[in-house]
């Protein structure tokens, strides 16, 4: 089974990421009586751009690959949102990516609009050198809609600060000249922004501490389970034990591990690195992603891919609090079934969103040739999370509605305000 499909719920049938984005957006824009121009707009993205281009592998073949690249809209700025290198990865998926990126942005108002970038291939099967060699396609193909006014890439699933900063060099040569903003989530050495790699991690870890303090549970002993052991995941289960919760669970791909007295996570982490799975690690007996989603805990992660919680599943999920690492881990009508259920669900919206607001401070200090320290970017993003936290929870008390639906009427009034003041060209 592929790495997208696998963590989802046994039973959970893929639906259309685009259409479930889409439904949402009507909902509020019906609950807020947006106007039918925004909502329309909204409702689709404004560019998609498919290239198909060839690769030399390194025993001499060549192959073709398909790559996107959508900006969803650029009405409240540049176009902002990552790159991923995935097997299964679709045209309607980086649609809704971008969509969701548009609303992440707009929710913790950070100047963007949203885009999304994906190529269909295994990384995993790659080499370095063909890696390389499909980056700096791609990225050449694309420039003719990025740009650090225009649209900025950045990592996602599959792709990581060394394809940044392969996408930056062949930008910069294709220009004449070094563009340090073309990307985010660059390597230090070449403008990347000290604490980006733990940005979406540590938002996660922040939210759930407002969540949890919201909630009246106590951090110190809240146990948790990680579904998607990557960059998100990991990051997040190992700042939250450094909070004083027990990571009870965690797994990726090819499936996961349990231990009701804790985890060591560092210790995971390192036999995840040295095995490439979290799969057979001492001390912890083997479960299935589907089992890991049911456990009883405090606090639940689901930061795999979309539709991890669905409709045949979501009665089954046991923790308090739902925070959602991934973007569209949990389908409309699992929402209903959840909020029936009393969860409360941080939505990707406001829970992941540390990684672009980060990005946001990595393109300004580029823009502005001037760094920043890792603690004065943590403090920053503490100070946007938590603000962000209890604008979209005064929403919801005072509107009467889940955490998700909150974010959502906070960013379509913000862009709604935007494209109004803009106007309609021509």
């Amino acid at each position: 089974m592929s790495e997208k499909t696998q963590p989802r719920g046994a039973t959970c049938e893929i639906t259309s990421p685009f259409e479930m984005v889409q439904q949402r957006i009507d909902a509020i824009c019906e609950r807020l009586k947006t106007c039918e121009t925004c909502h329309l707009r909204l409702r689709e993205c404004e560019r998609e751009l498919i290239v198909h281009f060839p690769v030399k592998m390194d025993d001499g073949r060549i192959e073709v690959f398909t790559g996107y690249r959508v900006q969803h809209s650029d009405i409240r700025g540049p176009a902002k949102g990552g790159i991923r290198f995935h097997p299964d990865v679709t045209l309607d998926e980086t649609k809704a990516l971008a969509a969701w990126m548009t609303l992440k942005t707009a929710v913790v108002n950070i100047p963007y609009g949203g885009a999304k970038g994906a190529v269909t291939c295994d990384p995993k099967v790659l080499s370095q050198d063909e890696l390389e060699r499909l980056t700096r396609r791609y990225a050449s193909d694309i420039s003719l809609v990025i740009g650090p006014e225009r649209d900025i890439p950045a990592p996602d699933v599959g792709t990581n600060p060394q394809i940044m900063a392969w996408i930056m060099d062949t930008y910069s040569v294709n220009k004449g000249y070094s563009v340090l903003g073309v990307v985010t989530g660059k390597p230090i050495a070449l403008g990347g922004s000290k604490g980006r790699f733990e940005a979406t991690g540590r938002g996660c870890t922040i939210t759930a501490k407002l969540s949890a303090q919201h909630l009246g549970i106590s951090f110190d002993g809240a146990t948790v389970a990680v579904q998607g052991f990557g960059n998100v995941g990991s990051v997040s289960a190992i700042l939250l034990a450094k909070e004083g919760c027990k990571i009870i669970a965690v797994s990726d791909s090819k499936g996961g591990i349990y231990n009701p007295q804790g985890l060591d996570v560092e210790e995971v982490r390192s036999h995840k690195k040295a095995t490439g799975s979290v799969v057979n690690y001492k001390d912890a007996e083997a479960i299935t992603n589907t089992e890991l989603l049911e456990l009883p805990c405090d606090i639940l992660l689901p930061s795999a891919l979309e539709d991890a919680i669905c409709a045949p599943n979501a009665a089954s999920v046991k923790a308090r609090m739902i925070v959602e690492g991934a973007n569209g881990p949990i389908t409309p009508e699992a929402d209903d079934i959840l909020g029936d259920n009393g969860k409360f669900v941080v939505p990707d919206v406001l829970a992941n969103a540390g990684g672009v607001v980060v990005s946001y401070f990595e393109w300004v200090q580029g823009l502005q040739s001037f760094f920043w320290s890792e603690d004065e970017v943590n403090r920053q993003l503490q100070m946007v999370m938590d603000n962000t936290f209890h604008e979209v929870l005064e929403i919801s008390q005072r509107e009467k509605v889940d955490m998700r639906n909150a974010a959502y009427m906070l960013a379509i009034k913000r862009i709604e305000e935007a494209m109004m003041t803009r106007g309609m060209f021509p």
